[in-house]
Formats: structure tokens, C-alpha cells, sequence
């Protein structure tokens, strides 16, 4: 917590006092064990140490309910966040990402919200791999409660995480709060949809406090939707990343988890040899030229060009003319 000046200590030490007042740990945990959830903290063995990163913003101690171990699932482990008022876009994104990353063995880490987030969860349950929900409410409390069918297939194939006492309500503070534990739970967050005031910005700035890298999906230049993801990719702050693939390399270990490079369909024309391709770049469409004209234009001798005029031909490329050689017109170029 931030104490804006000194004045406030005396005011803010009698709201924790009050709150201290009313804590009931032994009634947390026997609720907390009466759902099937359990509690670490630090030194437990379940608990991932990459939290220390958070220095002394690291919590006491966390909820779990669900059948994953945390620690295990979160060694590859990414973040996949974004808005809650999601296009239909982000949302096949998300989806995909989610599905993709966990068929690779990668645990996605999300918040459980609506839009992005619940898109990401699904996708990572269509998977072999456990999906991690941080709240900001009790692990017992289905926040939305429209994914209540979602938050028990997690609990059956991955966790629900919450430093929040079973039967905490969510509120606003909390959301920002629970972010944190997003970006230090995974090796690295990706927004894929996010407006320019977004709580997922916020997820990618705790990751950049982390030092952890961050990727933004590009979307349509039009769409405010993914304004905040086109402002971290400008400012430099966030890699451009459009599939699993460069997920998985941006948050990966150096050297191993390069995404394969993308190119464009492979056509006939790809696998000429680099005379025939000069040769035939410089053969008229039109009226024919001569093989003199263009051993000229293509920057070869005359012998490579009569040899590549004849495998053109045979290949179907170009013709004989009445004036010299030329394009197939129903080749074109």
C-alpha cells in the first residue's frame, strides 16, 4: 500500500486494526477445506518462487482449489490477457491461443473475466495442459457468475488462485491488485485486445516492472478494441505477436522455442534457377525479342539464355513469336 503523506499512517493503521478485528483464520481455512480448497504460502512446496519477484508486493499466502499443482503448472506458463467487452476477433484469437499454447504444454494464465480472458480459458481446456484463473475474489465465489460452468471445468483441469478468503467479494481495488499475481505467475503476458484505458494494460506494465516479456496482438487500425495493444507495439514496450508460435518464442528459452518462419505459398515460378528467373523477367509479354535483346536485358550471355529460352518453353513460360520469343499469354506475369 501507498501512503500518500504522513498524515494519513494514523488513518490508515485504524482501518487495518478494524479489519484485523473482524479476521478469523482458523474459520477461513475450515471454510476454505469445506469447498476443496487449500492454502500455501511461501516455503510450501507448491508455492513458485518466480513470486518473490514481486519483492514486498509478493502475497502471504494463496487460495487454491483445483486439482493442478501451482508450482508445476506455472514453470511454462504464459498470460493471456485482454478487454472484457471483446469483438469477435479477439475472442477467436484468444480461443486459439489458448487452445494452441496448450497443446504445446503451456499453462495459460488468465483472470477469469468475460471477453479475452474467458476465451483464453476455454481454448486452454480444449487441451491437455491446466489453465490458471487468478480472482480477485474468494475461490468459492463465481465472479462473473456467468462462468460458473467455466470456473468448474478449471477446478477439474487446472486451478482457481485467489489471496482472498473464501466468501471475499470482488471489488475494483482488488481487481487491480489480483494483476499483479497474473504477471508474475507466467514467464510472460500477451493482450491480445485491449482499449487505451484497459485493466490488461495494466497486466503488461506489472509484467514490464517484472521484466517479463510482453506481446500485443495487432488488429484493425479502426478499432478502438485493440487501440491499447497498438500503443505498446509503437511505444516499444510490446512485440507484435500474431500466433502460438511467436508466443511461445517471445516467452521461451533463447535458441529453442524459435517460431518457424512464415512465407508465402510456394509457386512454379519459386523454383526456377536464378538465370532462368532473370531470363524470364526479361522476355516481352507482348511482341516478341530476339535472344540477343535479352541476354541484354536480363544481364546474361547469349549460350545461358538460348539453354533457358528452351527449358521455359518446355516448362510452358514463354512461346516463339513471329518476331523472337515471348510470354505465354495465358501465363502472364
Amino acid at each position: 500500500m501507498v501512503v500518500g503523506t504522513r498524515g494519513d499512517l494514523p488513518r490508515l493503521i485504524e482501518a487495518w486494526r478494524a479489519r484485523l478485528e473482524l479476521a478469523d483464520p482458523e474459520r477461513d481455512i475450515a471454510a476454505g477445506e469445506s469447498v476443496g480448497a487449500r492454502l500455501i504460502v511461501p516455503g510450501d512446496v507448491e508455492w513458485p518462487t518466480q513470486l518473490d519477484d514481486l519483492g514486498t508486493a509478493r502475497p502471504y499466502g494463496l487460495w487454491l482449489h483445483g486439482d493442478a499443482d501451482l508450482r508445476f503448472s506455472c514453470l511454462r506458463s504464459v498470460a493471456v490477457v485482454g478487454s472484457r467487452a471483446a469483438t469477435a476477433y479477439g475472442v477467436h484469437v484468444a480461443a486459439e491461443f489458448g487452445a494452441t499454447l496448450g497443446d504445446a504444454g503451456w499453462t495459460v494464465v488468465s483472470g477469469g473475466a468475460y471477453g479475452i480472458d474467458g476465451a483464453a480459458h476455454r481454448g486452454a481446456l480444449a487441451s491437455a495442459s491446466p489453465t490458471i484463473v487468478v480472482l480477485a475474489c474468494g475461490t468459492d465465489v463465481d465472479y462473473p457468475l456467468g462462468h460458473h460452468d467455466l470456473f468448474r471445468a478449471v477446478r477439474d483441469n487446472g486451478l482457481l488462485v485467489s489471496e482472498c478468503a473464501p466468501g471475499v467479494r470482488p471489488t475494483r481495488s482488488r481487481f487491480l491488485v489480483r494483476n499483479r499475481l497474473i504477471a508474475a505467475l507466467s514467464r510472460g503476458t500477451v493482450v491480445v485486445e485491449a482499449a487505451l484505458r484497459s485493466g490488461a494494460l495494466n497486466t503488461a506494465g506489472h509484467a514490464e516492472s517484472l521484466r517479463r516479456p510482453v506481446g500485443a496482438v495487432p488488429g484493425p487500425i479502426t478499432s478502438a478494441a485493440s487501440a491499447g495493444c497498438h500503443r505498446l507495439i509503437r511505444e516499444g514496450r510490446a512485440v507484435c505477436v500474431t500466433n502460438a508460435d511467436e508466443v511461445v518464442e517471445l516467452v521461451g528459452v533463447i535458441g529453442d522455442d524459435l517460431a518457424p518462419r512464415r512465407r508465402g505459398p510456394v509457386l512454379p515460378r519459386d523454383l526456377l534457377s536464378e538465370p532462368m528467373r532473370r531470363v524470364l523477367d526479361a522476355v516481352p509479354a507482348g511482341v516478341g525479342a530476339g535472344p540477343a535483346t535479352i541476354a541484354v536485358a536480363a544481364g546474361v550471355d547469349l549460350p545461358t539464355v538460348l539453354s533457358c529460352l528452351g527449358g521455359l518453353a518446355a516448362a510452358g513460360y514463354v512461346e516463339r513469336h513471329r518476331r523472337g520469343w515471348r510470354v505465354r499469354p495465358d501465363r502472364g506475369r
